[in-house]
């Protein structure tokens, strides 16, 4: 079982994309993935990142 190394963002909170936009597009800020999975909630746009669980809602 390999460890992924992340920044250390705290990913059980939901960030404002506006707020804290992406370092780089398209990639996880903590664990630098490029595998999200979105969903609709409430009508906003929410992606998760598959490997560290980082959410924002764009």
């Amino acid at each position: 079982m390999t460890k992924t190394k992340t920044k250390g963002i705290d990913a059980s909170i939901v960030y404002d994309y506006k707020e804290f936009p992406d370092a780089q597009g398209g990639v996880c800020d903590n664990c630098g993935t490029k595998h999200f999975q979105s969903t609709v909630k409430d009508y906003k746009f929410i992606r998760v990142c598959r490997n560290c669980g980082l959410t924002k809602s764009i």
